[in-house]
């Protein structure tokens, strides 16, 4: 079963979240055998992706969806991975090429160097013509040199987005998404629930420094193979550290909010030219979920009533009493 630990340094300014999704995970590598396989080097992306979504969802605690997509100029066009607050989440790619066996984020994604990550912020109580938050930051660091991991470009993002410290461990197979996020907090001990501040000078953290590299010893083998125990207790014996238990209403589980209705204002969207183009080509539109993979098919009939008024609609059978 997937689960989230969230966990505190007792008396330092760093906390940490490690997930790890299980069956929610083998859900969207199930859904998508239904319209082809991704070859492995991409369903590592996509799992590393949506590990690491989990985790700053629940870093963030957004009442609504934390988009995390990337993009780029590879045989991968795009992947993103979207989390619901309560941990729902989904999964997708697009592969537009041949993807090379052993390939990691530049040759996937940043061939050319055009490839970018961006993280979008889509609250649930939107007013009418409020935008959603988007940060953008390319595939590479500081001095242009192409990032090869999703955690290096996550945290780089985050260094420049959150101005703190962050260490990403992740990894992924065909049965395990699993993410370990340790970060600095920018008050020590007790003194940030109270709401007191501290220098908060990037990289001079002491502790911070060397929680991140007792997490860098961990190994991706270890990262997909053992419980959240035992890898806290692997990594941090000699610390102290302050687990918290699991919250039983935002539990990583996989769910689609596609739905018959979505599928329909998109058609409408598309006017109805194009509609009945379709419907005069292939007898029915029938428009398949990239995350799901559940197919809407709609005929005539139903196109007919897309764009057509519902006063100027026939009433239904009457009722038998």
């Amino acid at each position: 079963m997937s689960v989230l630990r969230k966990f505190l340094f007792e008396g330092l300014p760093v906390r940490g979240m490690l997930v790890r999704l299980t069956d929610g995970w083998q859900e969207v590598l199930r859904r998508r055998q239904t319209v082809g396989e991704h070859p492995p080097e991409v369903r590592v992306l996509m799992g590393e992706m949506a590990a690491a979504a989990v985790l700053m969802q629940a870093n963030i605690k957004f009442n609504g969806a934390l988009v995390l997509q990337m993009q780029g100029d590879g045989p991968v066009k795009i992947a993103v991975a979207e989390v619901q607050p309560d941990l729902a989440f989904r999964a997708t790619a697009k592969v537009v090429g041949e993807v090379p066996a052993g390939a990691q984020l530049e040759a996937l994604m940043n061939v050319h160097g055009q490839g970018r990550c961006a993280i979008t912020l889509d609250p649930k109580d939107r007013l009418p013509g409020q935008q959603p938050y988007q940060g953008v930051v390319p595939l590479h660091g500081d001095q242009r040199e192409p990032l090869q991991q999703v955690q290096q470009v996550l945290e780089h993002y985050m260094l420049q987005s959150e101005q703190l410290d962050t260490r990403l461990v992740l990894a992924a197979n065909d049965e395990v998404a699993a993410g370990l996020l340790i970060q600095r907090m920018p008050v020590e001990g007790e003194g940030n629930l109270a709401g007191q501040r501290n220098e908060d000078d990037i990289g001079l953290s002491e502790h911070f420094n060397r929680i991140a590299m007792l997490t860098a010893t961990l190994t991706r083998e270890e990262l997909l193979a053992l419980p959240p125990e035992q890898i806290l207790h692997r990594l941090f014996w000699e610390e102290t550290l302050r687990v918290f238990e699991p919250d039983a209403s935002a539990t990583p589980r996989f769910a689609c909010n596609c739905s018959r209705e979505r599928v329909r204002n998109m058609l409408r969207g598309l006017g109805r030219g194009e509609s009945e183009s379709l419907i005069a080509e292939r007898g029915e539109v029938e428009v398949g979920c990239e995350f799901c993979g559940l197919q809407y098919r709609f005929d005539a009939v139903d196109v007919g009533e897309m764009f057509t008024p519902v006063r100027d609609q026939p009433p239904g059978p009457a009722a038998v009493q």
